[in-house]
């Protein structure tokens, strides 16, 4: 790895965010049951980290191309993120813990994006070196899910706010190392950002993306409260949440050579289809260790390698002066609306309909960007 690549920087922000979110999205809904919260307000809470992408990330992402300080709003909004989680110290009702994540959320929804570009700007688009950097945030993930799952058999699920502060301070550590990566420039420059949003290509790929994202809301609020119900040991749900992570570390490494034999349409389209099976799986498959364990091996085409192909695409149309906001666009439309509308919905139905109609829906949502992105979907010339 070349010297002017700060490798160890980036993949030790990766490692703390995404170990952030190892702690957060399996723990974050036990903790809350823990205070007596219904379903729906689960789903609300649980959707705000999500319902934020919608908006803020475009704020900061136009921000960041206007001034070409990503890293400076990076650090920013690590700081006040942080000095925002501190609230939940200090009260346990809905409307303040609610209050807490709207406003940590605001801040810390700004990060990925910006790191995201900085990062593509620092490889020069390889895909092989992004593969190798953003494992660390997969490993960081599963040593944050595993420990935690094997702490919460044995102390009390309060004790998941004090590793999640931890992790928050390992990434405002890190946001502080990462240099300013320079984008090249690209004939796209003079073009409205509306015009490339406007083709269909990029509708449809968006679009699909948030199909997706919705697909993966319900797993993301209630799979581990769904194990708990079934009999599931926190440190066993720990583990089958980092089998899934291990397998996306595998597809991330891999990518380079799956790229060379299939185009990024038919990678996305795989992995639309591995989600469709999986979240049936799921839904009616839970008391089967054999294939909750199978579905979480899915995690390497549902997430990895569409996350993988995405970006690709994503890096392919947002070149230039637009590449933060292509990223902000993107964490704004799939993980944002996507992500919300799966936790808000998932909360709904959970409480309506049951789990196995919940994980029904996210199959459905899947299927439902599989097919927009058949027909709609072609990666043409910027």
């Amino acid at each position: 790895m070349p010297e002017k690549i700060p490798y160890w920087r980036l993949s030790g922000f990766y490692f703390f965010h995404f170990a952030f979110l190892g702690a957060f999205t399996p723990y974050w809904g036990l903790y809350l049951k823990s205070l007596n919260f219904s379903a729906l307000q689960i789903g609300i809470s649980m959707s705000v980290l999500q319902g934020m992408r919608i908006f803020a990330p475009n704020l900061w992402g136009w921000q960041a191309d206007r001034t070409g300080k990503r890293m400076g709003i990076v650090r920013f909004a690590a700081l006040f993120s942080l000095i925002a989680y501190l609230g939940v110290f200090f009260a346990k009702d809905f409307l303040w813990l609610f209050s807490v994540m709207l406003l940590l959320s605001f801040f810390w929804s700004a990060s990925l994006p910006l790191v995201e570009a900085t990062t593509l700007s620092h490889l020069k688009g390889s895909l092989e070196k992004y593969g190798m950097i953003r494992s660390w945030g997969s490993i960081g993930f599963i040593i944050a899910v595993v420990m935690l799952g094997q702490v919460l058999d044995h102390l009390p699920v309060s004790s998941l706010l004090l590793a999640i502060l931890g992790f928050m301070i390992g990434i405002l550590f890190f946001s502080g190392r990462i240099p300013e990566a320079a984008s090249p420039p690209h004939e796209t420059d003079s073009m409205p950002i509306w015009k490339i949003l406007g083709r269909k290509e990029v509708i449809a790929l968006f679009a699909s993306c948030l199909m997706m994202a919705a697909a993966h809301g319900p797993y993301y609020t209630f799979y581990s409260i769904y194990l708990v119900d079934h009999g599931y040991m926190k440190s066993s749900i720990g583990l089958l949440w980092a089998l899934g992570v291990v397998c996306e570390i595998a597809v991330f490494f891999l990518m380079p050579r799956i790229m060379e034999s299939f185009s990024l349409k038919s990678i996305l389209a795989f992995s639309l289809a591995c989600a469709v099976l999986r979240f049936a799986l799921i839904g009616w498959g839970v008391n089967l260790l054999s294939l909750i364990i199978f579905a979480q091996v899915l995690h390497a085409a549902t997430f990895g390698a569409h996350h993988a192909a995405a970006m690709a695409a994503i890096h392919h149309f947002f070149r230039g002066r637009h590449q933060a906001k292509g990223q902000s666009f993107y964490a704004s439309l799939a993980y944002g609306v996507g992500g919300t509308l799966g936790a808000l919905g998932g909360g709904y139905a959970w409480g309506a309909y049951g789990p196995e109609i919940t994980f029904s829906l996210s199959a459905l949502a899947a299927l439902i960007g599989l097919l927009w992105l058949l027909l709609k979907f072609r990666l043409s010339p910027c």
